[in-house]
């Protein structure tokens, strides 16, 4: 969802993993922070809102399809979609794939605009979120390989059931 053009919403609870429907009749469950999971989820979320505020490209055109295109959609046979969000006149652009496995894949390639290093900005499987901290050591070196159209491609190890945002450093 914060990948996403438009506004984002999370409904009360949700930024920690709430297990019971919300009530306001009563608190909300802030005790399951005490599990692992929990407290990682809500690690997550605090840095997704972070670096959405902070990333002109995740936010400036939220209401403006110049501001998303896609990279790939298309790959069903291994549940990946990549995407770019892009900040005022194209700048910056973010790159965000998103494994819907629970495998990982090692080698992944994915077209970008422009060689040079990127950085991973987050990463979903992080240990400090509660995930396997599969990903790439901080970022990837863009090959000057075509890949979905573009000029330069980076290969990644796309973590399971994960997404990783990615910026040109």
């Amino acid at each position: 969802m914060f990948a996403q053009p438009g506004k984002k919403l999370l409904f009360m609870g949700c930024e920690f993993g709430q297990v019971s429907e919300w009530s306001h009749d009563r608190s909300l469950d802030w005790d399951v922070l005490k599990y692992p999971v929990h407290y990682g989820l809500m690690n997550w979320v605090e840095q997704l809102n972070r670096v959405y505020r902070s990333e002109n490209s995740l936010h400036w055109f939220d209401n403006d399809p110049k501001g998303f295109e896609w990279v790939d959609c298309n790959d069903a046979p291994m549940s990946v979609v990549s995407l770019l969000r892009k900040g005022k006149d194209g700048e910056n652009p973010i790159l965000i794939a998103c494994n819907f496995t629970p495998v990982p894949r090692v080698g992944y390639m994915v077209g970008v605009p422009s060689g040079g290093y990127w950085r991973e900005l987050l990463n979903s499987d992080g240990q400090e979120y509660g995930g396997s901290g599969v990903g790439n050591a901080g970022g990837a070196e863009a090959l000057p390989e075509t890949t979905h159209g573009r000029p330069y491609s980076l290969r990644l190890t796309l973590p399971p059931l994960g997404a990783l945002f990615l910026k040109k450093a």
